[in-house]
């Protein structure tokens, strides 16, 4: 995926698209604190730890940036991986989420297969 990011974003002359492959989970994302507007978890919460991963995205954000977090449904009918015994339901994300401190969780309906949740990292009242 991130040869193909790459791939696509050259043939299309888009320059402000940077590709990184890392472990993410025992390196982190290796951005600065509050350096970026808006964090995409989409069908990745169904690992161990799924906190650990929302508390580098809350690093990350800027005040009042949010996060989207997109997983499949909590559903057999839906027709692909993972497995029903690893997809997080949406009440877990945003619980997850909530004790990672993250706040104003909205959840969308994405039909046919996947569900979405909307959540804000709150402006620190001390600067």
């Amino acid at each position: 995926m991130v040869a193909a990011t790459k791939t696509e974003a050259e043939k299309f002359n888009v320059k402000n698209v940077v590709t990184i492959l890392r472990d993410f989970l025992a390196e982190g994302t290796g951005l600065d604190c509050k350096s970026v507007d808006y964090v995409m978890l989409f069908n990745i919460l169904h690992l161990e730890d799924p906190i650990l991963l929302l508390r580098e995205a809350y690093r990350i954000l800027k005040d009042d940036g949010k996060i989207g977090v997109i997983h499949w449904n909590h559903d057999p009918s839906t027709p692909r991986w993972p497995s029903m015994a690893i997809r997080p339901r949406p009440e877990y994300c945003i619980n997850w989420a909530t004790k990672a401190g993250f706040v104003g969780a909205k959840r969308f309906d994405l039909k046919p297969y996947h569900y979405g949740i909307v959540l804000l990292k709150p402006r620190c009242a001390l600067k």
